[in-house]
């Protein structure tokens, strides 16, 4: 039986990594997060409690989801000092991972990105520490997840809205990321790289632009504004002038994404995931209260943070030398997300079904 690792297992991205290899594959799946912003799997998880065994929970009749509540770099620090630790503490009976998908990290919206910079660049840490264990443990296959925010932001000004191309990042010809988390995802991309030429392992990075879904937190904005929608919100509020624009791309098209990219990458060069469409925060108000029913006026919230004004992206080369494109639109991608919130506040005894 094949052995894959997830860090950051419990958040939005991760949860529905580990789902999507329980329901596909009939490997073990080792899940860890410290749960500082994770949901514990007990919460999320269709497949029931088993046992503890040492630090691990247990998952499944046939006991093939693993959870661990740890800080990753805790868990990194301990298998570097000790390789065989996933044996003999872990008893996992395995010479190494097969597929290792890195989603922990600092994350936070706008607000934390650019309220608390300093937090986020601790990203940088566990990146190292994520590598440097790579370079050693030699997994078959790594996924590291970067971000749309590497990107320069002159390129996403108002003056200069542009699709964002691969091409656009050069290690030679550098531009200005967008904060500390810009910048931690671009270090990550550069020690991917590196790993990959020097130490000979397969990694697949991706730049994933504005991912959404059925069960992500309302400290996202796409299931925060649906919420709002649901409860008829009028005057309706947006940050800054809402005219700003994102690449808005389903879960679903992002884990199918991820599958191209780790089968036919493998020198650590980084992708585009998103739709090739900038949608504007008011065009999403306009989305959700069509679903609900109704036209409200548009409040801007001017002192709020707003990030670039436009980020959008490039699909051409994963389409012409991956073979891939996003199968879930807009419209139907945010109908899923506001029958999935109206669905959540009527159970909650928050609306009337």
């Amino acid at each position: 039986m094949k052995t894959h690792l997830i860090s950051g297992g419990c958040g939005f991205v991760g949860r529905n990594m580990v789902k999507r290899l329980y329901n596909t594959t009939q490997d073990r799946i080792v899940f860890i997060d410290n749960l500082a912003v994770g949901k514990h799997p007990k919460t999320w998880l269709e497949a029931p409690y088993q046992k503890q065994v040492g630090p691990m929970e247990i998952y499944g009749t046939d006991e093939r989801l693993c959870f661990i509540q740890d800080d990753f770099r805790n868990t990194l620090q301990t298998l570097v000092k000790d390789p065989d630790y996933v044996n003999t503490v872990w008893g996992l009976d395995i010479d190494r991972f097969a597929d290792v998908y890195h989603f922990a990290a600092i994350v936070g919206g706008r607000a934390m990105i650019d309220g608390d910079p300093i937090q986020v660049a601790l990203d940088l840490s566990i990146d190292a520490e994520f590598f440097y264990w790579v370079s050693r443990h030699q997994p078959e296959r790594v996924l590291y997840p970067s971000s749309s925010a590497a990107y320069p932001i002159d390129l996403q000004t108002k003056d200069n809205a542009i699709q964002l191309k691969e091409s656009d990042i050069d290690f030679t010809r550098m531009g200005q990321p967008d904060m500390t988390y810009g910048w931690t995802k671009l270090t990550g991309e550069f020690l991917a790289q590196i790993t990959a030429k020097h130490y000979g392992v397969r990694i697949a990075c991706i730049r994933p632009f504005s991912g959404y879904g059925e069960d992500q937190d309302y400290s996202y904005p796409t299931p925060a504004i649906a919420r709002r929608a649901v409860f008829k919100e009028a005057p309706f509020e947006v940050w800054g002038s809402g005219h700003q624009g994102r690449d808005f791309v389903h879960i679903d098209d992002v884990l199918d994404a991820i599958a191209v990219a780790m089968d036919k990458i493998h020198d650590g060069r980084a992708i585009n995931i998103g739709q090739g469409i900038l949608t504007s925060f008011r065009d999403l108000i306009s989305i959700f209260t069509e679903f609900a029913g109704y036209n409200p006026e548009i409040k801007p919230l001017l002192d709020k943070p707003v990030g670039v004004h436009s980020r959008y992206c490039d699909m051409s080369w994963v389409k012409d030398n991956l073979g891939w494109e996003p199968k879930i639109s807009i419209k139907e991608g945010m109908r899923r997300v506001y029958e999935a919130v109206k669905a959540r506040e009527i159970a909650a005894g928050n609306l009337k079904g």
